[in-house]
């Protein structure tokens, strides 16, 4: 539960603003509203930008794991030294209770097979976690007449991959949701549970079920007094150009915009000045390679323009840019053209290339955007 949905930078002004005012918090964290990694991109360059602007943060994830495996190594890259990984059941028979159906791509599972599948990723989520030396804590919600009687073998289970901490939540049952009519655990169930399982791992006994716009110390939540400046930049343009004067151009020659943005090695740097426009430096393309993370380092390359020209682009290096602030627009013709458009906040699409391939016949591209 939320009062807002924050973009990545939105979110990293709204932590700024947060440490002006309690400048005591150590920790950022993302929670959701859902899962973190149900939108993989907006999660990751939010990390990216928090950790660039406030590098003495300590920063946390919680996730159910079921997208967790495919980017453990972007996790660590970007600094993240805490992860929650919500785990109900080990018995798939159990497990099935929660996790009703479970979809992979295209891919849906329901029931048992379900179950089996979010078991297998969160096994692999713990694994690839501690491999990556993160500490770990795996939440358990209670549900009584669940898996209530099933807390110690979770317990148990994931202490064996290393998990450094436990946390037992009470379920809070909710008004049209499949566990509306279970009655919430008593605390002297929940401290005999937790003395149970406190024989496999340490148990986590101050936590608050907080919301995902939690914000505060362990002993004073601001999150109401923090509430209105939340919504405030919630309504802020979730891109800030005076940090970005600059745009970034995919050209063979620096006259026309004609490069696929997958087969651009080098990115000519423009901006606007008192004569007009000027190429001030040209900045090297990361590798060919690595999918998602090379998009996610040009990012960080170009992270002071506001924009890109270029001749084509795919869906996934569109996305993964734009989320991070900086604006995509597919064109032909002269770079000074695109630029005027850019800076007056014209529509370029009078400019649209054609073609969004990048041209090469040893390409898969299609316009979807080399790897």
């Amino acid at each position: 539960m939320t009062s807002a949905v924050l973009s990545p930078r939105q979110a990293t002004n709204y932590l700024g603003d947060v440490l002006a005012k309690i400048p005591q918090i150590t920790v950022a964290g993302i929670a959701g509203p859902g899962d973190p990694f149900a939108n993989t991109l907006e999660t990751l360059e939010t990390i990216r930008l928090v950790k660039e602007r406030f590098p003495g943060l300590l920063l946390c994830l919680s996730s159910n794991g079921l997208g967790v495996p495919a980017h453990l190594d972007e996790i660590a890259e970007l600094g993240v030294t805490h992860m929650t990984i919500t785990i109900n059941a080990v018995d798939p028979v159990i497990g099935q209770r929660f996790y009703r159906w479970v979809r992979e791509g295209k891919v849906l599972y329901s029931g048992l097979k379900a179950a089996e599948f979010m078991l297998k990723r969160q096994r692999e989520a713990l694994r690839g976690l501690k491999d990556r030396r993160i500490t770990v804590k795996v939440n358990t919600i209670v549900a009584p007449g669940i898996n209530d009687a099933h807390v110690e073998d979770v317990a148990r289970t994931v202490a064996d991959f290393g998990v450094d901490l436990h946390n037992l939540i009470a379920l809070y049952p909710t008004e049209d949701t499949a566990f509306a009519d279970l009655t919430e655990p008593s605390k002297e169930l929940m401290e005999t549970l937790r003395s149970k399982a406190e024989v496999y791992l340490p148990q986590m006994r101050h936590c608050k079920r907080c919301r995902s716009d939690a914000v505060g110390l362990l002993d004073y939540d601001h999150s109401y007094s923090l509430a209105e400046c939340l919504r405030e930049h919630a309504r802020s343009s979730p891109v800030a150009h005076p940090e970005r004067p600059h745009v970034a151009v995919a050209s063979n020659e620096g006259v026309l915009v004609n490069r696929h943005l997958g087969e651009t090695t080098v990115f000519q740097i423009w901006t606007k000045n008192a004569d007009g426009f000027a190429r001030i430096e040209d900045r090297p393309a990361p590798s060919p390679g690595g999918g998602l993370k090379r998009w996610l380092r040009l990012a960080e390359v170009l992270g002071d323009c506001r924009a890109i020209l270029s001749g084509g682009i795919g869906e996934t290096p569109r996305e993964a840019l734009e989320k991070s602030g900086l604006k995509s627009v597919v064109m032909s013709g002269f770079i000074e053209a695109g630029l005027a458009a850019i800076y007056e906040g014209r529509n370029p699409a009078m400019f649209k290339s054609r073609n969004t391939s990048c041209g090469k016949r040893t390409c898969a591209c299609s316009g979807d955007g080399c790897a």
